[in-house]
């Protein structure tokens, strides 16, 4: 079984920076696709960023992520990072990993991914 775990959250105020990490058990974590999610109560899970296995040759970010938000990961470590700039107090959210076994389409649909971590929470004060 995969299992995937969340780390780095914490609360930061508008304008800081944090690193996310994920871990991910298993020895095929090259093969996965990694996505970022987040989630606030009474909303449903939106998808903040992605990038691909084998190379990670795309990343993708959601239009409010994009230029302040940067996806990467470590084959060697299993692990994917989410490094998050000029923070908003609009980021605050559970943010969760997910890893897809499929083909690198869709990477923006939760429901494409077949193994998510237990979420990290983030807040931003202004």
């Amino acid at each position: 079984q995969v299992q995937l775990v969340e780390s780095g959250g914490g609360l930061v105020q508008a304008g800081d920076s944090l690193r996310l990490s994920c871990a991910v058990s298993g020895r095929t974590f090259s093969t996965y696709n990694m996505g970022w999610f987040r989630q606030v109560p009474g909303k449903e899970r939106e998808f903040a960023a992605a990038i691909s296995r084998l190379g990670a040759a795309l990343t993708i970010y959601a239009d409010s992520m994009k230029g302040r938000f940067t996806i990467s990961r470590d084959d060697a470590k299993n692990t994917v990072y989410l490094q998050m700039n000029s923070l908003k107090p609009e980021d605050t959210a559970v943010y969760y990993c997910a890893a897809d076994t499929g083909p690198i389409t869709g990477l923006r649909n939760l429901n494409n991914y077949d193994y998510w971590g237990q979420g990290t929470q983030v807040t931003v004060s202004s």
